[in-house]
């Protein structure tokens, strides 16, 4: 079988919510974000197991998504809809009882016109640039919106992943400038913010890439492994070349593994000749260019030819291989393509 496997932790989800909400402020809703398909690995089966542990609030970037998980999750919890409500999304928004999180005087507007009554949020911008409402935007609106009765204002720090940033207090007090005394539930924390302390708590907490293994949540468990079978393996005699471009030549007799692999299926090109595949604990190096569909692996170290090699391991997370890469563990499990078998462990509440 050529088909590649990735295999999801379930239980290792759940665990890191727990220790994310643990380590919230007692008084702290811990909500989860599982946008993008929960990072890529499956919202269909990262959301019933987050429920079942104990989350009632989550998060999505659009509404399609928030009326797919509610078919997913039922009627129960709380789903909130990062990217407001948009022209266009007030059916999905009723039908699927979603909590638009407005970002600005238009879609407040909307919404009010629309849908009066239904319940949303407020998105502040506090130093982000990205959305939400701006200061004075907000000072313009405030008396009328909270009127109508949010049942959250939130915003999003824009350097949680370095804690000694400036920007962090910043955006802290902007938000405290622009919110405290308005009686209403506030959030501003994600992952980076919850480990922060209490200061960035509020009401609720959104913890996002921690659940699924990521930074700066350094004590997470390891969410993902990513298995690729062995197409073929072949002998190689000094001076031979391997992959395109001739870019690796052999320096003695070795032994390369054709892996089912590439860059359509999110293993960056840019990592040619950089990580290591792993057998067990033997580490065998990724040699010659990262292919559309195939990878090539120098196995020469291994005494038996491997059936299938390791990319994504407890030796090797998504942020290493993020590292190698120049880019974030956000990326490399979102990139992750369709054609991988994704195999399930664990899930059953505790």
């Amino acid at each position: 079988m050529a088909r590649a496997t990735l295999h999801i932790d379930l239980d290792a989800i759940t665990a890191n919510w727990r220790a994310l909400d643990a380590a919230s402020a007692r008084s702290t809703r811990t909500a989860a974000t599982i946008k993008a398909d929960a990072y890529g690995l499956g919202a269909a089966q990262v959301g019933p197991v987050l429920l079942a542990a104990g989350v009632r609030d989550f998060f999505v970037a659009i509404a399609e998504e928030g009326a797919a998980l509610r078919k997913i999750l039922g009627p129960e919890p709380r789903i909130h809809v990062y990217s407001g409500h948009m022209a266009g999304d007030a059916a999905a928004i009723r039908g699927a009882g979603l909590i638009p999180m407005l970002n600005c005087i238009d879609q407040m507007t909307r919404h009010f016109e629309i849908l009066p009554g239904h319940p949303f949020g407020i998105q502040l911008d506090t130093g982000m640039n990205r959305l939400g409402m701006e200061p004075a935007e907000w000072a313009a609106v405030a008396e009328l919106a909270l009127g109508q009765g949010p049942v959250l204002v939130m915003s999003h720090l824009a350097c949680a992943d370095e804690p000694d940033h400036p920007m962090n207090a910043q955006q802290l007090q902007v938000f405290r400038d622009l919110t405290d005394g308005i009686g209403v539930p506030r959030s501003l924390a994600a992952t980076g913010g919850v480990l922060m302390g209490t200061a960035y708590h509020f009401d609720m907490t959104r913890p996002g890439i921690g659940l699924y293994g990521g930074r700066p949540f350094d004590a997470a468990r390891p969410v993902v492994r990513l298995s690729l079978p062995v197409i073929q393996t072949r002998e190689l005699e000094p001076g031979e070349t391997v992959g395109y471009g001739n870019t690796f030549t052999a320096p003695e007799p070795m032994r390369i593994a054709t892996l089912s692999a590439g860059y359509a299926d999110g293993i960056h090109r840019v990592l040619s000749g950089q990580p290591m595949l792993y057998h067990g604990d033997s580490a065998c190096p990724l040699v010659g260019r990262v292919s559309m569909d195939l990878l090539t692996v120098d196995v020469t170290a291994l005494p038996e030819p491997p059936r299938a090699l390791d990319l994504m391991c407890p030796a090797q997370g998504i942020d290493a291989l993020a590292d190698m890469a120049g880019t974030i563990g956000y990326e490399m499990l979102t990139a992750l393509g369709p054609r991988y078998a994704r195999e399930y462990t664990g899930g059953k509440s505790r």
